[in-house]
């Protein structure tokens, strides 16, 4: 046991440190006035998201998991997601910079000297390391985050990485999902949150999905068609929205006589006909769904057709298997700066033959965003309890800024519909 234990606290102290080395990467690309202002309503000033992660960890495994003397108990307040919107956080007496970056330096030492020291198992909060497990995850959704806030930022480029691989081969058309009963869920995976669990049992019939995801070329084809035009394809909310916000074209989009641009991190070029498309929200997945003849997946026909083995009956961690993503399987982790060309990850494709459902861009589904049979809240409802109902929708899969750590083949995330600053996108499905 005492090896085991030490390989974990190996991990743990691996994944940490990737994911502060990631926090430093996007807090250090901008200067200190960029740092403290706001590059959108929808979203905070990065020093806030900084101090924040540095907070939380702080709550959980300084005090919590440590049973340690706070470090700065006096910002509490000014760091609880709950208590202050987006909009109003530049307006709050926040750390600065050079205060954000030292808290959470304090914050870290302390964390590692806990981890060195405590049990790794006893109480479900530090069994198999969760609560270390859900900072780390905690950090990594913060990340993905502030590189939101990035692409939301005017001013010149100061993110860089290298261009995605390209598609090995043009993936095409849908397959089949026969009818069955399949695993959704899990009650077995070290670090999945709440509403991730149990695993329990669905039937479902048959149904058809895209091989792929739907790429900017098919949808810019739905643009050409008038679909933004015509509220045939449009749910009444969707249509009532789209007509609000003026809604003509993915977010960061643009026209120009020579077709459409796309401005990403700050540099302006046409789009890549044969990228998964991104910054929709769920209403125009839905209205381009519609006017292709078929509709966005359930999330659970999502998780069959990324999960299940035909050939053997059993769900999988991930599409291609129960091993941990490489670079050869998925797009994640901010190693690139945009989604890769469909076909460019054969090694991450399912038994089924669906391609590049981890990844590049996360995925809308239909569903609206409940608890599972026997869900129980853990370890606090306000991670997701809080959130169940009809005003949320899945969205499933990762994006190419979603990191290894915080994605797999049964993480949920959840949004407004309205929301188009996240890197979401879809794919269709229809009944067979």
């Amino acid at each position: 046991m005492t090896h085991e234990t030490d390989r974990l606290r190996d991990l743990v102290a691996t994944e940490l440190g990737r994911a502060r080395d990631r926090t430093t990467r996007l807090t250090e690309a901008v200067d200190d006035g960029d740092l403290v202002r706001q590059h959108s309503p929808l979203m905070s000033p990065l020093v806030w998201d900084l101090a924040h992660v540095g907070n939380q960890e702080e709550l959980w495994l300084v005090r919590d998991v440590g049973g340690r003397e706070p470090v700065r108990r006096d910002i509490d307040e000014l760091y609880d997601a709950f208590k202050h919107s987006r909009r109003d956080r530049t307006q709050l007496p926040l750390l600065d910079p050079r205060e954000a970056r030292k808290y959470t330096a304090t914050v870290r030492d302390k964390v590692l000297d806990v981890l060195d020291r405590a049990p790794l198992e006893g109480t479900p909060l530090v069994e198999r390391a969760f609560a270390f497990g859900m900072i780390v995850q905690h950090e990594q959704q913060h990340d993905e985050t502030m590189l939101a806030t990035h692409q939301l930022r005017v001013g010149a480029p100061v993110l860089s990485a290298p261009p995605p691989p390209v598609s090995a081969g043009k993936i095409t058309g849908e397959v089949l999902v026969p009818a069955g009963e399949f695993t959704m869920g899990t009650s077995t995976e070290a670090w999945a949150l709440d509403n991730e669990r149990p695993a329990h049992r669905v039937v479902l019939p048959a149904f058809h999905i895209d091989r792929a995801p739907v790429t900017n070329g098919e949808y810019a084809a739905f643009i050409d068609a008038g679909g933004y035009d015509d509220p045939r394809w449009w749910t009444s909310a969707g249509w009532d929205h789209r007509q609000a916000a003026s809604l003509v074209a993915p977010m960061h989009w643009t026209s120009d006589p020579s077709g459409w641009l796309y401005t990403r991190f700050g540099r302006t070029s046409p789009i890549n006909p044969d990228e998964p498309v991104v910054h929709v929200c769920w209403y125009e997945a839905a209205a381009y769904a519609a006017w292709a003849g078929k509709r966005l997946p359930t999330e659970a026909e999502w998780e069959k057709a990324a999960r299940w083995d035909p050939a053997t009956g059993r769900s999988l961690r991930y599409p291609w298997g129960d091993d941990t993503p490489t670079a050869a399987h998925a797009n994640l982790g901010q190693s690139h700066l945009g989604p890769a060309e469909v076909g460019a990850y054969p090694a991450g494709v399912s038994p089924l033959g669906v391609h590049q459902l981890i990844g590049d861009a996360w995925e809308w589904t239909s569903s609206d965003f409940h608890g599972y049979p026997g869900f129980a809240p853990f370890p606090y409802r306000e991670y997701s309890e809080v959130f169940f109902g009809p005003d949320y929708k899945v969205l499933r899969g990762g994006s190419f800024g979603t990191d290894r750590s915080a994605v797999r083949g049964t993480f949920r995330n959840w949004d407004y519909p309205i929301r188009r600053q996240i890197f979401s996108g879809f794919r269709c499905a229809r009944d067979a």
